[in-house]
């Protein structure tokens, strides 16, 4: 089997292929929205590829014209001897990976699902409209300090209506430049209502998410955002692999006698724990008789409140997975039942 590295790049990519024996058959730059019909050229190789914005697209393409794949964590490859003595250039890193390749079976990340990838991109759309409306609320909100104005609390989406009315009722004139701010405040929490409706739709279709939406503080972006994650749950062992996956289990810095538990690790996809711990916020103030909110207020009363939204994140996780590989519905007093 031929071994075929691919250091890629966002016009043209390095290509080394190797025969069995290690010997360079090839080396070439090749662009790289043609690698597709290029693979189909090939016998069949294994190709090898670093995590980048194109690698799984070329996985896929890979796949798809019969060759093994392995996407190698970008984490591993300076272990591997990339970029070794401070020299680093796409044909070295190409062979690197190639000479590495015919030596031992290199380990290869999950390659995500079309679906998983779109809803990913859905997702961090979504959020990339709230937070730039967020970050010009608080534009606003710090000329207004400098006006010595205040204006009355309300909802997010009310803002711009709440300071056009404040204005109003005092006699101000807002500046333009204020006021067209407000307009793309507008605007964008229309594009947000959109996004949430999509998000919505898609989860009332997908068996899973319904499923997963019957836990408490769970709704449509939580589950989505799950099954985007995760992608197929067969991958994960248990409750506890995905636990750590997501980064909420403790960490722990020990050595010899001592023994030192710090706080989560963080490891994993940051935006699927952001949104487990705000569904654990959820059920906190909404569900206050659920069993496992119950236990939560008991651990936030020997402990910290915040300690507990944690927990509680960490146990909602584990409950989604095993609601998604046996294929069931929650129960407060059983977590998953047939």
């Amino acid at each position: 089997m031929q071994h075929v590295a691919i250091d890629l790049g966002g016009r043209e990519s390095q290509i080394c292929v190797r025969a069995p024996d290690g010997k360079i058959i090839e080396e070439r730059r090749y662009p790289t929205r043609n690698l597709d019909k290029l693979m189909t050229r090939w016998p069949q190789s294994r190709v090898i590829v670093e995590t980048s914005a194109e690698a799984f697209r070329v996985a896929d393409a890979a796949k798809a014209a019969g060759h093994e794949v392995r996407v190698v964590p970008a984490t591993l490859v300076k272990t591997l001897g990339v970029g070794a003595r401070g020299i680093k250039t796409d044909q070295r890193d190409a062979r690197t990976l190639s000479e590495v390749s015919c030596r031992i079976d290199l380990p290869s990340v999950h390659v995500p699902s079309e679906l998983s990838r779109e809803l990913k991109t859905m997702c961090g759309n979504r959020e990339s409209l709230i937070e730039c409306r967020t970050r010009l609320i608080n534009n606003v909100r710090g000329w207004l300090r400098t006006q010595l104005w205040r204006i009355r609390t309300g909802a997010t989406t009310s803002f711009p209506t709440r300071l056009r009315d404040s204005a109003s009722s005092d006699k101000r004139v807002l500046p333009e430049h204020v006021e067209e701010t407000l307009q793309i405040i507008e605007q964008l929490t229309v594009q947000i209502r959109s996004a949430t409706a999509r998000l919505e739709e898609i989860a009332e279709k997908h068996p899973v998410c319904v499923r997963l939406m019957s836990v408490p503080g769970v709704g449509p972006v939580t589950a989505v955002r799950f099954l985007a994650a995760l992608d197929e749950a067969s991958r994960f062992r248990n409750a506890h692999a995905v636990q750590s996956y997501v980064g909420l289990t403790p960490g722990e810095h020990s050595s010899s006698d001592k023994q030192h538990r710090t706080s989560i690790t963080k490891a994993g996809p940051a935006p699927l724990r952001r949104v487990l711990i705000q569904a654990a916020w959820t059920a906190l103030r909404t569900r206050p008789n659920d069993p496992m909110v119950i236990w939560a207020t008991k651990l936030a009363a020997r402990k910290h409140k915040f300690i507990a939204v944690v927990a509680l994140a960490r146990k909602l996780t584990g409950i989604l997975f095993a609601l998604w590989r046996d294929g069931t519905s929650y129960q407060p007093h059983r977590g998953a039942a047939a």
